[in-house]
């Protein structure tokens, strides 16, 4: 066991965050690998972009189904250990697919074993992390590691776009496949399991704090998981959360994160000019969606999801008319950049307002498994509509409709009622 002691007393949590961050930033660049490799696999191997898209798409899937059951096995294995076996995952299934000649085998390694393993490095570990190192400044600090995945963009997609033209998708593979296992040490080493296993209390909290212990610390976490979803599913609340996150992911990861590229691609515009657009969108994320959970400590997070969507849509209806000159390109990237994960706060705060901290977690990956289905789902329409139409028009402007009805539906939220009766306190 690591020792006990570490400096900087409460102030800690901040090296865990950090920590984290990295963590989170990696699992992006993972995660959003397939968009630059779509035109390269293309090429090597013939095979159709809906057929890599489909690929992409079951990754993305079981990023999210992952996050609730791996947010309920952090609690009842350990978030070291956890974290450590996703790492080693994430890793061995990118390093995997070096090998891959079949269609089947991009599903199977991109797909399956790659959506498992960053599923559980995802926005549920950020959740699990801020509620369990941190009494005050919530919003904010989930807000600064939702927006790791657009830094993941930011560092990322220049880096293995620049890769993917110079020597197709095999550099891109070994680069992701080295940085998640760089991880492994650096987890093991600085990330403690919970602030009073250094002797430590949650950030602002008093010395007598005692944070609340999740249900599935004991028993079967399978069994927790799937209880705590049954009954959360009872209420309107999740399911105005749920579809929301849907469109979410309909509109980030699932659409513009995978089919972007191949837009742009299609319009003359190449690859790494094309990922810079990405990137230019990162950096305009992270300053959102940190200013998002700032604005989440202090505002009604209804009415900012309701502005968010609401500029999302418009924002990918004006897309296709753009004409993808330079300066309409810089306005659409800064316009979308500022509002692209800027959801997370405000809906992680919605969750526990109506769930509790102690359940708020669980029931937030199966929100974030609505996100990944939606973007799943816009993974594979997108592509499908590429093959059917010959372009991209159509796709982007339904999902821009869809950004108008979440920002209608997040209005609707209510969680002034306690959404379901909180379970025992574990003993």
């Amino acid at each position: 066991m690591i020792a006990q002691s570490r400096p900087f007393g409460q102030r800690y949590a901040f090296v865990v965050v950090a920590v984290i961050f990295l963590c989170l930033l990696i699992a992006a660049g993972l995660r959003s690998a397939p968009s630059v490799m779509m035109l390269p696999l293309e090429a090597s191997f013939g095979w159709r972009r809906d057929v890599i898209s489909m690929a992409a798409g079951v990754g993305i899937l079981l990023y999210g189904l992952t996050g609730p059951f791996a947010a309920a096995l952090t609690e009842r294995i350990g978030l070291r250990r956890t974290l450590l076996a996703a790492l080693l995952i994430m890793s061995g299934s990118t390093a995997l697919s070096l090998l891959m000649t079949e269609p089947w085998h991009l599903f199977i390694t991109w797909g399956v074993f790659s959506g498992i393993g960053s599923g559980a490095v995802a926005s549920v570990l950020g959740a699990t992390i801020v509620n369990r190192w941190f009494k005050t400044n919530r919003g904010l600090m989930m807000g600064l590691m939702s927006a790791s995945s657009a830094t993941g963009m930011l560092v990322f997609l220049p880096l293995i776009a620049s890769l993917a033209q110079a020597g197709g998708w095999k550099p891109v593979a070994i680069a992701v496949a080295i940085a998640t296992a760089a991880l492994v040490p650096i987890v093991f080493l600085l990330v403690p399991e919970r602030p009073a296993s250094i002797g430590q209390v949650r950030y602002g909290a008093d010395a007598d704090d005692v944070p609340p212990v999740s249900p599935a610390s004991q028993g079967n976490f399978l069994t927790h998981t799937l209880s705590t979803l049954r009954r959360a599913a009872g209420t309107r609340v999740f399911w105005y959360l749920f579809a929301t996150f849907f469109v979410c992911g309909f509109t980030t990861n699932g659409l513009v994160g995978t089919h972007l590229i191949a837009f742009c691609g299609d319009m003359g515009i190449g690859e790494v000019q094309a990922a810079g657009l990405l990137s230019m969108m990162g950096i305009f994320d992270l300053i959102g969606t940190t200013l998002s959970g700032w604005l989440t400590d202090r505002f009604d997070p209804r009415k900012l999801l309701g502005v968010y969507y609401a500029v999302r849509g418009l924002s990918l209806i004006y897309l296709p008319y753009s004409g993808f000159s330079a300066v309409s390109l810089i306005v659409f990237a800064v316009l979308y950049g500022l509002d692209w994960i800027a959801t997370v706060p405000p809906t992680l705060r919605l969750a526990n307002e109506a769930f509790g901290d102690r359940s708020g977690p669980i029931v937030f990956g199966w929100i974030v498994a609505g996100h990944q289905v939606g973007a799943a789902a816009a993974a594979a329409f997108g592509g499908t509509m590429r093959e059917l139409q010959g372009n991209y028009e159509l796709a982007f402007m339904i999902a821009g409709m869809t950004g108008i009805a979440a920002a209608c539906i997040s209005l609707l939220i209510n969680t002034s009622k306690p959404a379901f009766d909180p379970e025992p306190q574990a003993a």
